[in-house]
């Protein structure tokens, strides 16, 4: 795990209160295992932090599609702030080298588990925001977001990671992709499925989320990655 200093220095943002920036990277497996410490987890942060970036990516696409309609422009918002594209933005970061976790969340893969790096840049969001105000969250997404939404990524935004897949597929006459949930973990409450795509007996991608859907998104986003890549290589 990397200090937290370190994450401070490598973005340029010097918190006012550290305090806030290091509950933003607190999994509630690591208090769960700290209680007498007075760690808190960033739960709340993650709350927050949603709403402050529905907020500020709104501004965005408000200012910089002045004449889309509003239809677009909601389903613009939802794929910029859906699960598989905060996953892109956080592993971007680095951010998962970063989170304090409990020894059986370590162990198991939480450190770069997709649904905990997008939890984990929303509450980094949240933090930002009560420490240092909106402009600093804008200031922050104009660097490292905003300019990350090219003509090939907001190609990507305009569907679905799951139909950009599949017309990826059918462009090219591949094989049927099929999508199948291999696991449920977790509590009723905190449920998380994982699922992986198939193509012709051969496993492109897994992901997992907090519905089937969302684990769905995160494996075809994956498995879009590997063949995009072949194609580059010449291997697709």
């Amino acid at each position: 795990m990397k200090s937290i200093d370190r994450l401070q220095s490598a973005l340029g943002i010097a918190f006012r209160d550290p305090r806030l920036l290091k509950q933003a990277f607190t999994h509630s497996s690591f208090v769960n295992e700290q209680r007498s410490a007075g760690w808190r987890d960033n739960e709340r942060l993650e709350f927050l932090g949603d709403a402050v970036l529905q907020l500020t990516v709104s501004e965005y696409l408000f200012r910089t599609y002045p004449e889309r309609p509003e239809g677009e422009l909601t389903k613009r918002r939802a794929a910029i702030v859906c699960e598989p594209s905060l996953v892109r933005f956080a592993e971007m970061l680095d951010f998962g080298s970063y989170v304090f976790l409990g020894k059986g969340e370590e162990l198991t893969g939480g450190r770069s588990r997709p649904s905990l790096l997008a939890d984990v840049f929303e509450s980094f969001v949240g933090a930002l925001y009560l420490d240092q105000g909106l402009d600093a969250v804008r200031a922050f997404l104009n660097v490292h977001l905003f300019p990350q939404l090219s003509d090939d990524q907001e190609q990507l935004l305009k569907g679905d990671y799951k139909t950009k897949l599949q017309e990826f597929t059918q462009q090219r006459g591949m094989g049927t992709v099929e999508y199948r949930i291999v696991e449920e973990r977790g509590p009723a409450h905190d449920r998380e499925f994982v699922s992986e795509v198939w193509m012709d007996k051969r496993m492109l991608g897994s992901g997992s989320g907090r519905s089937k859907k969302d684990a769905e998104q995160q494996a075809a986003s994956r498995a879009l990655d590997v063949l995009m890549e072949a194609e580059r290589k010449g291997q697709a």
